[in-house]
């Protein structure tokens, strides 16, 4: 019985995922290069997740998120955080109408399906929560009312690493809120001589919608549908287990390097992403490949070092791979 419904799921599955190669396609023709960045932008999307990008300046972040919000003809808005911005910027606000005599709402730029929080760590707290409020709870209070935000509601943000000179670092619990922390890198030499090309011609190609935000809404009930077996779970809970008590899988050296481990909510995003990754990839089962391929994204944000590991020069990036290459595959 059960293998006649993966070979159901599956062929579905194929059938389902074909516009992934069209999203692609799009976005290629205006993005060079960055494939990881394209593809966990469609991982978010549709494994209803929220995305964080750390990268230098100039590396088509924002770009990037804009082509998707044409390519899916979606509402699409970009808030530029600064250290003077406050929280009626972006949620919105009440304002007071002389011609009717009352106040009315005036919505603001977070109702949107893309919303692109750029250098999100220049506002300071008050502004970031308004933000991560909304993002969790999919809905904004304005006065006495509650407004829910649009479907689908993607939030990437964006911050530099490089510049610690008036900015407001997230905080561990709120940078919790986000279901991938992909770090951007730069182009190769290849690429960057294309996109030099590009612009030394002036010709540049845009992205044509081909798909309605209805579409990305059936797409996750779809990947929500794809096989996970018991097995590939228990590896899952495994490899977040392994950051909280990593004596426990033989990793007792990680001891002293890791100050907290990853939340639950870690287990739900590498779950959820790791559907997404198997139905980009078109099969309708998850394999330990897609866990380990969405391991880093899900986690680098999750993993506390303490000062012995800054100390030694540690990343959280080495701590997974350690974790990834002691915990035992199924």
């Amino acid at each position: 019985m059960e293998t006649v419904n993966i070979k159901e799921l599956n062929e579905r599955i194929q059938k389902e995922s074909a516009f992934v190669d069209i999203i692609t396609m799009e976005m290629n023709k205006v993005i060079v290069g960055q494939k990881h960045l394209v593809e966990n932008l469609l991982i978010g999307l549709l494994a209803d997740g929220h995305i964080l990008l750390e990268g230098m300046p100039g590396l088509a972040k924002t770009l990037a998120i804009n082509t998707l919000a044409n390519i899916v003809e979606a509402k699409f808005s970009r808030i530029q955080f600064t250290p003077d911005l406050l929280p009626a910027d972006v949620v919105g606000t009440m304002i007071y109408s002389q011609k009717s005599e009352q106040f009315q709402v005036k919505l603001g730029p977070v109702f949107a399906n893309f919303v692109l929080a750029d250098e999100i760590n220049r506002s300071p707290a008050k502004v970031q929560s308004a933000l991560l409020e909304a993002m969790q709870e999919r809905q904004v209070t304005i006065g006495d009312n509650t407004y829910k935000l649009p479907e689908p509601f993607l939030v990437m943000a964006t911050q530099n690493p490089v510049e610690q000179e008036g900015t407001y670092p997230l905080p561990e619990a709120q940078v919790d809120r986000f279901m991938l922390k992909v770090v951007v890198n730069y182009p190769k030499k290849e690429e960057e001589k294309q996109i030099i090309k590009m612009h030394n011609g002036g010709s540049f190609p845009k992205a044509s919608a081909v798909l309605k935000p209805e579409d990305i809404i059936r797409a996750r009930s779809v990947v929500k549908d794809v096989y996970m077996d018991e097995k590939i779970e228990r590896y899952i809970v495994d490899i977040v287990y392994a950051t909280r008590t990593p004596e426990d899988y033989a990793l007792g050296k990680l001891k002293d390097l890791i100050q907290y481990g990853a939340s639950p909510r870690a287990s739900i995003s590498l779950a959820m992403a790791s559907k997404a990754y198997a139905f980009i990839k078109r099969r309708g089962y998850v394999i330990p490949e897609d866990v380990r391929a969405v391991c880093y994204e899900v986690l680098r944000h999750r993993i506390g070092l303490t000062y012995e590991a800054e100390a030694e020069n540690v990343t959280t990036e080495n701590i997974i791979t350690e974790i990834i290459n002691t915990v035992e595959v199924p």
